[in-house]
């Protein structure tokens, strides 16, 4: 575990990333807090942003997840229930919900959380590229 110490973050100092493959969402994401980054540990966090037309493929994580309206309104598939995402609203997402975010028609941003050191620790499982990987058990 790295060693952790108090940390101030502007967000827009911390570069946009997005995903290599468009198939897995166009969204793109600043991370705020993350071991590697920041000498942090036991969270990460950042704030998302998706522009209209912009997507996020369904997908799967072991870690739960916390996401958190901040401006636009949208709607997030949790296990194919679609749930509102807006300023003021709180998503929690269990361990391993297939979750994602088909398209948006106004900008939408959201802060989101994980209890892990670093984002690097967490591995996206997309339902299009392995519908089968990681499933809940039934």
């Amino acid at each position: 575990m790295t060693s952790a110490t108090a940390t101030s973050i502007e967000a827009q100092e911390c570069v946009p990333a997005r995903w290599d493959d468009p198939a897995r969402g166009t969204l793109s994401w600043r991370t705020l807090i993350s071991g590697g980054l920041t000498p942090t540990a036991g969270l990460v966090c950042g704030v998302a942003e998706m522009q209209p037309g912009q997507t996020f493929a369904q997908h799967r994580h072991v870690e739960p997840e916390v996401y958190f309206g901040l401006d636009g309104e949208g709607r997030v598939i949790i296990d194919g229930v679609a749930h509102r995402l807006a300023p003021g609203v709180a998503l929690y997402i269990p361990s391993m919900a297939e979750h994602g975010v088909p398209v948006v028609t106004k900008p939408l941003r959201w802060f989101y959380t994980f209890a892990r050191d670093s984002f690097e620790q967490i591995t996206y499982h997309f339902t299009h590229e392995d519908p089968a990987a990681g499933q809940r058990p039934e």
